[in-house]
């Protein structure tokens, strides 16, 4: 058996390789073969701070994070003894993450690309990739667990044991075909205890710093990198200005555009009326930022579009979960009714804070991952 694993230059992809690595010698054992992933050229915006260089100062070269990634990711492959291969997927990053990235704020939503670069890249593009190489399994650095349910025969896609770095919630996207062919090397240690491994196994980036910002987006501006991008492909609706209204219809204030605002964004409203306002809506067709108090962020209802199922749930089932709308939203128990067309319909039992569209929503029993999808309309 071969095992890919993909290799971005971290700690954790690092020390999931070097775990499955470390008995490949011996008869009988896996192979290991190292795959990085170059993703976004950091020259297609030249304009933005960043985006021309790596963290050392050199020219950025051909992938979503810096050049020294890549570097580092073949230098832990030669530690460990692995077989290496650079694999180009910046068209299909950029098809399938990057312009539904901006499309979604386009509509007035806030997406999470990380969760699109698992379900279309990290694991579709990647599985096929290393299909193509003889591999017969995947392995990520993600913090998650999978395992087969013998009393049903699918698999199951759990949280990590490290509930502070469990990444289930940008993984629900994964199909049982995708799952049955995955690793998670990382699933039952904690993040200290991978930074142990590593400094006792000496891997060359043992101490390496855990990057914190959208991969494709050097400034971590994302609200620059979209105007730079709308720029770049020469687009004729670019963001455009509008009003900031009160829950009554009054007009507070001007706006530059809806992409600079989210559900439950306090800061930057440049708003003063004697009390706290926050974001409440986004209404793209008016080009209008909606405004109010707290309590007005507060909802219990919503919609959920592609919708996917891991476990067996049919069209007009009904699920009793635990819900999160946000990777740090604690998840809050909720009925969840399987609709058509892949859509679900969330009803919380307690109201929720700022449920926002284009946001995920991961549907939990437990530490088991029932299904999610992407949160389309807020009824009430």
């Amino acid at each position: 058996m071969t095992i890919a694993v993909a290799m971005s230059g971290g700690v954790d992809s690092s020390t999931a390789a070097a775990l499955l690595a470390e008995n490949h010698s011996k008869d009988g054992a896996p192979r290991v073969v190292g795959l990085t992933m170059q993703l976004w050229n950091q020259r297609r915006l030249p304009s933005l701070p960043g985006g021309m260089t790596d963290a050392s100062g050199a020219r950025a070269a051909g992938r979503c994070c810096s050049l020294d990634d890549v570097y580092d990711a073949r230098r832990v492959a030669a530690f460990l003894g692995l077989p290496y291969y650079v694999v180009n997927l910046e068209e299909q990053f950029e098809q399938t993450v990057v312009r539904p990235f901006i499309e979604s704020y386009r509509r007035g939503e806030t997406p999470v690309p990380c969760s699109l670069c698992n379900t279309e890249i990290k694991f579709s593009r990647f599985l096929e990739t290393a299909r193509q190489i003889g591999a017969d399994r995947i392995a990520t650095g993600h913090y998650a667990r999978v395992r087969s349910d013998p009393a049903t025969g699918r698999y199951q896609l759990l949280r990590a044991r490290d509930r502070a770095r469990d990444q289930s919630y940008f993984l629900f996207g994964l199909t049982q075909e995708q799952l049955a062919q995955t690793l998670f090397p990382l699933g039952e240690f904690t993040k200290p205890e991978v930074r142990a491994i590593a400094r006792q196994k000496n891997l060359p980036v043992a101490d390496k710093p855990d990057s914190q910002e959208i991969c494709f987006v050097p400034s971590g501006d994302y609200r620059r990198f979209i105007e730079a991008y709308w720029n770049e492909q020469g687009e004729t609706s670019l963001p455009s200005e509008g009003e900031i209204v009160s829950e009554d219809g009054r007009i507070l204030a001007r706006h530059a555009g809806l992409h600079h605002y989210t559900i439950g964004q306090r800061k930057g409203l440049r708003v003063a009326v004697g009390k706290p306002l926050y974001v409440t809506a986004l209404d793209p067709a008016r080009r209008r930022v909606m405004v109010g108090d707290s309590a007005a962020l507060l909802r219990r209802r919503f919609i959920v579009r592609d919708v996917n199922w891991i476990a067996a749930v049919h069209e007009g089932d009904r699920v009793q979960a635990e819900v999160k709308i946000r990777h740090q939203h604690p998840p809050a128990p909720a009925s969840v009714e399987a609709l058509g067309s892949n859509q679900a319909a969330v009803e919380f039992a307690h109201p929720q804070r700022a449920i926002t569209p284009g946001q995920a929503a991961v549907f939990y029993q437990g530490d088991v991952v029932v299904g999610g999808g992407w949160i389309a309309s807020v009824l009430d």
